[in-house]
């Protein structure tokens, strides 16, 4: 199980991964230092000083270095640190990395992330029982078994696998706040593991939103029953996200096979997870435009009745219903510049409930839902009803029900056989 998994793989301190860095870094200096060979018996030796990497140099040398690529998180700009090579060694950096390199004025508030970590958690709980309620019920109902409903029921599937991923995510990274087992290579392989299983379900998440899109504006332009297209609509949603997260692990294993697999020294990974769902974004949003524009045709028909008021309420009504599904919300982020600060807050605490609204507006308020959902309720009253009078009107009749059972088996028979033997004389 979930559970289980986050139990076996040793969680990994945020902190591991800086650690992890800088022992790669300070790997990659010895190892340039080692084939550069060029100590001079006058001169200063090169040298790790845990922040960047110093070549070797001769007395009254001046060397200098870009700002280190590890801390590039912690500073804002792209400046030089230097060292004097002296005849008593090196002398200290000049200017301070924090001046030279731009340190950024940490403003966070840890208890805003407290509080940020537990509406999503909140978020993606609720959304995850809401999806979970409705696919039993797409899955019970016979009459709800169609194409719509089955593109429905994956799309639903999307957003439990993202939630899930995210509680194995988190439960990696925060279940234990210790750096005492930061070397332990085993704890990496698992982080990875829950990362590749996060970027997946996040891209089918998108794909799915996206399918939805493509079906809803083939049945709007072409009236006829696309059953036939479903196995193409499962390689879109599942298959594409699929090919490019293996391309995306190939290129990490061979470009930037380090720590937990969430940095991007270099853009070609960051670029295949990132393009696949910007062209998504963008297409679905294009695929929007398109069917508002047809429903607004549709609306204006002389077949439709209504003023024009109630026409456009309608039209606003269709377009509300439509955001969530096609996740339109993400054009602001994709297109526009936002404020990291509102984006977190946007994407963590209203995207976690995303699922939740999706669940409400495709399962639980969809006509034929809540038409087989009265049926069946109706029946089982029904079925109880008439079970309940049988047992009271028979405990009336029979006060011994276990000695006037057998005795009314036997006058039915009776009577039946006499009735029999009449109609036949």
């Amino acid at each position: 199980s979930v559970f289980v998994f986050i139990q076996q793989v040793k969680s990994i301190h945020p902190e591991c991964r800086m650690q992890q860095e800088i022992y790669q870094e300070e790997k990659r200096c010895m190892e340039r230092l080692k084939n550069a060979n060029t100590v001079s018996l006058t001169g200063c030796a090169g040298v790790w000083d845990n922040i960047t990497c110093w070549r070797s140099a001769e007395i009254g040398e001046t060397v200098t270095v870009p700002c280190p690529k590890i801390f590039s998180n912690f500073f804002s700009e792209q400046g030089n640190i230097s060292k004097n090579c002296t005849n008593k060694g090196w002398s200290e950096m000049f200017p301070h990395f924090f001046v030279a390199c731009g340190l950024k004025d940490i403003e966070d508030n840890p208890v805003f992330y407290v509080w940020l970590k537990a509406i999503y958690t909140l978020g993606h709980s609720v959304s995850l029982i809401a999806l979970i309620a409705g696919s039993i019920i797409f899955c019970v109902f016979r009459k709800l078994h169609c194409t719509r409903n089955y593109i429905h029921l994956n799309l639903f599937l999307s957003f439990i696998l993202k939630a899930v991923s995210v509680f194995i995510k988190d439960g990696i990274l925060f279940y234990d706040t210790s750096t005492d087992k930061c070397s332990d290579h085993a704890s990496w392989v698992g982080c990875k593991a829950s990362l590749v299983f996060f970027q997946y379900c996040v891209m089918a998440n998108f794909y799915w939103l996206l399918v939805e899109g493509l079906y809803l504006h083939i049945l709007l332009m072409v009236m006829f029953s696309s059953n036939r297209h479903f196995t193409a609509y499962l390689l879109t949603g599942w298959g594409i996200p699929t090919i490019f997260i293996i391309i995306w692990i190939i290129t990490r294993v061979y470009l930037e096979n380090s720590g937990c697999w969430d940095t991007n020294e270099h853009s070609a990974p960051w670029w295949i997870i990132r393009v696949p769902i910007l062209i998504s974004i963008l297409v679905n949003f294009i695929i929007f435009i398109s069917i508002i524009r047809i429903l607004l045709q549709k609306l204006r028909s002389p077949d439709v009745g209504g003023n024009e008021q109630s026409q456009y309420k309608r039209l606003a009504k269709s377009t509300l219903l439509l955001i969530p599904l096609f996740g339109v919300h993400y054009v602001v982020f994709a297109l526009f510049g936002v404020s990291e600060y509102y984006q977190m807050i946007f994407e963590l605490c209203l995207g976690s409930f995303q699922g939740l609204v999706v669940a409400i507006l495709y399962c639980f308020l969809n006509s034929e839902v809540r038409g087989e959902l009265k049926r069946k309720w109706r029946s089982w009253c029904l079925n109880e009803r008439m079970s309940r009078d049988y047992k009271n009107h028979r405990s009336s009749v029979f006060p011994n029900d276990s000695e006037s059972g057998p005795q009314l088996h036997r006058n039915s028979a009776t009577q039946f056989s006499s009735q029999s033997e009449t109609s036949v004389i």
